[in-house]
């Protein structure tokens, strides 16, 4: 028997598929697509730590906005209500229950993470030139949404 109580929205938003509304001005701007998510992303939250919930959503968005950059462009990601700047994007994870981490490099090149508690999570992506160095650009969300369908394999072997 679960002891936890929920109030009415979270009982909800724990039972709700995964399902995304928005609107933009561009028409060509599109919210993510929910007909090909990983199964993990397409089942209940219920089973799902906050901080685990919250790392496959930022993920789809993530991808998604990557998906609408040039060649000249990678993703970074912003870190609103502090001081914390921007970092190029180049690693993500979560630490159950509710711990969700960034790496990346700020703009001086120094390495970089991020570990916040999901209940302030507050991001916003960013397009920034790519490396100088670097023939083609770094697509992280690509590698993370690879890396879901991996663990939905992972766990229908298991």
């Amino acid at each position: 028997m679960d002891d936890t109580i929920a109030t009415a929205a979270e009982a909800a938003e724990n039972h709700a598929m995964p399902r995304v509304h928005e609107v933009h001005t561009d028409p060509d701007k599109c919210a993510p697509k929910t007909e090909n998510l990983p199964d993990s992303v397409r089942s209940s939250a219920k089973s799902k730590s906050a901080a685990q919930w919250a790392y496959e959503r930022l993920i789809i968005y993530i991808k998604n906005f990557e998906e609408q950059l040039d060649a000249q462009h990678e993703i970074a990601m912003g870190f609103t209500g502090g001081d914390a700047g921007v970092i190029r994007i180049e690693g993500m994870g979560f630490f159950d229950p509710d711990i969700v981490t960034f790496y990346g490099t700020d703009p001086t090149g120094a390495k970089t993470q991020l570990i916040q508690h999901v209940s302030q999570l507050n991001v916003m992506l960013r397009a920034l030139p790519k490396q100088v160095d670097q023939a083609e650009p770094n697509r992280i969300g690509f590698r993370l949404a690879r890396d879901l369908d991996k663990s939905d394999q992972d766990a229908g072997e298991a």
